[in-house]
């Protein structure tokens, strides 16, 4: 049995940070890397203690905020001082999840110094409310209420996220798909074979300490177990390798774009599969990139930089806006990787659970319609449109392309997908199940446009 870690208040102040960032900074991993940097942890020893902790916060951020509305009285954890929420978040954690994991250096000492940071920066009255808060938490234990706090505790996911996959694929198969999304998965990179070769990669991932296996669908994503410092990795830096899962990678591959032709990606940032696009292209024709997200698309350009690519022109821009900007009938392919609840990811990025939110799903589902109508304006006739998206939801996949054939049908037809994963539930697209296949979850339809407007 491992020895418990010992956790200082530097280690604290730093788990705190961390959690106060991940509310503004998406995904909470930067929000984490930043923060570690910050107090120096970053590529430390103590990294990966001190990730399992904050990933284990965030995966139980629904519960712990369920505890501070009990203890506090508050209607909303929401309501409290961000740095006030992010102390109570952490150190319930630690009391009523970590207590065989850790061990204080000085517990009396990170419960004032908390306290007095608290006071100082939040409200004078702030470090006393934490601490009669934390006082609190010796004898307390967390009790499901309802049957929707049943399954909120025994999946870790919104109870309305839980009832929606059970109506989908039944009770004993969504149990088998929230337990993987409780999984750690591993690190998943695309080699860029613009600069590298995938056996000069596993060498070096090799050397490293890793042990790297090549994926059975997509030869050019390698997986192995984290922790990894990309920020120190010169394979990341040069440009060597991409951070990409594999069902994100085969989609570029279904797309097929080749060399010279004319790309668009409608919501593109922050960047992956605009990146492998290009490589599959050559880096000859043109990529015409868009989303909305500013600080997304500075992370694209930087991608493409660092990857060697030449041939994306970007757009902070609405994609539906694309066939106005572009013209109508001037693409060979369209990428419509579209905004969606993500909880095909959950596994991976954990604090997202508690962020599903059910009223988010029908405004999705019609952003991602008219995503597909601005698609079909901007593809010429015989070309084609992929459909993505990472979630499993019915709602945002199977329906957004059954009501897309019906209104338009008589300019686009459904060419079928035949493999490497599962069928979807329309004959002809293709899902990924993160029991199934040990990967995110993830939906793909691929269309053909059959007659001019």
């Amino acid at each position: 049995m491992k020895e418990p870690y010992e956790v200082e208040w530097k280690d604290i102040a730093a788990l705190i940070e961390a959690v106060r960032r991940s509310e503004a900074v998406k995904p909470a991993q930067q929000a984490k890397r930043d923060a570690f940097k910050e107090f120096g942890i970053l590529g430390t020893r103590k990294d990966p203690p001190l990730t399992s902790l904050f990933y284990g916060i965030m995966l139980h951020l629904g519960i712990i905020d369920k505890v501070i509305e009990d203890l506090t009285g508050s209607k909303s954890p929401f309501l409290l001082d961000s740095r006030l929420r992010a102390a109570l978040r952490v150190f319930i954690y630690l009391e009523l999840y970590a207590r065989n994991r850790i061990r204080y250096a000085n517990k009396y000492e990170s419960i004032k110094r908390t306290a007095a940071w608290l006071s100082s920066r939040a409200h004078p009255y702030a470090g006393m409310w934490f601490v009669d808060t934390v006082k609190e938490l010796k004898n307390y234990k967390i009790t499901p209420r309802t049957p929707d706090d049943e399954l909120e505790l025994r999946y870790l996911v919104p109870a309305w996220y839980a009832k929606s996959l059970i109506n989908l694929v039944g009770e004993d198969e969504a149990d088998k798909i929230l337990n993987a999304f409780m999984e750690r998965p591993k690190i998943s990179i695309r080699v860029n074979t613009l600069k590298a070769s995938i056996d000069e990669v596993l060498r070096k991932l090799q050397e490293e300490g890793k042990n790297p296996e090549v994926s059975t669908v997509v030869p050019t994503v390698i997986k192995f177990d984290g922790p990894y410092n990309f920020d120190k990795s010169e394979l990341f830096r040069s440009g060597k390798i991409i951070i990409q899962e594999e069902p994100a990678a085969l989609a570029s591959i279904v797309l097929d774009p080749k060399p010279g032709e004319v790309v668009v990606d409608l919501a593109a940032a922050p960047g992956g599969k605009t990146e492998h696009m290009a490589e599959l292209m050559r880096n000859s024709g043109v990529i015409h990139a868009f989303d909305v997200d500013k600080t997304r698309m500075r992370r694209l350009e930087e991608l493409v930089k660092r990857a060697g690519i030449i041939i994306v022109k970007t757009y902070v821009k609405d994609g539906r806006e694309a066939p106005r900007i572009l013209g109508e009938e001037i693409a060979d392919k369209v990428l419509v990787d579209a905004p969606c609840s993500s909880d095909g990811t959950l596994a991976k990025n954990p604090d997202l659970r508690w962020r599903l939110m059910e009223s988010d799903v029908p405004k999705l589902a019609q952003l991602q319609y008219e995503l597909l109508k601005a698609a079909i304006k901007l593809v010429k006739p015989g070309g084609y449109i992929l459909y993505t998206t990472c979630s499993l939801l019915r709602e945002e996949n199977e329906d957004v392309v059954s009501k897309i054939l019906e209104k338009e049908g008589g300019k686009i037809s459904l060419i079928p997908i035949r493999g490497p994963y599962s069928d979807g539930f329309i004959p002809g697209t293709m899902r990924v199940w993160p029991h199934k296949h040990k990967t995110i979850g993830f939906f793909y339809a691929l269309l053909q446009k059959t007659t001019r407007r």
